[in-house]
């Protein structure tokens, strides 16, 4: 059983950061989901997939997987470059497009 130790990113809906911060471990699906015949639901018997653990560090994570003799994989966090704007921009004469109302 392997799991993935990874630091989840920002909402794409959102701006704010929340929920970011702090690493994540979860475990690798074992056997493909299943269609019940009746209900049509998706099921699967891999019950593993629905426990996640959270931690401050990921040396904290790692130190867990390796305490419990779990084999894991590490996602390194993406970082994002923010853009620079200055409003006052908006108003410059020599904007590539003309600003109209």
């Amino acid at each position: 059983m392997t799991a993935i130790i990874y630091r989840p990113s920002r909402n794409a809906m959102q701006s704010g950061k929340g929920k970011t911060k702090k690493w994540l471990l979860v475990h690798e699906r074992q056997e493909a989901r299943e269609i019940e015949p009746l209900m049509g639901y998706t099921s699967s018997r891999d019950t593993q997939v629905q426990v996640k653990l959270s931690f401050d560090t990921q040396e904290a994570a790692e130190e867990y997987a390796r305490k419990n003799g779990l084999a894991y994989v590490v996602k390194q966090a993406h970082e994002s470059t923010p853009k620079r704007t200055v409003y006052s921009d908006n108003f410059r004469h020599d904007r590539k497009t003309p600003w109209t109302h």
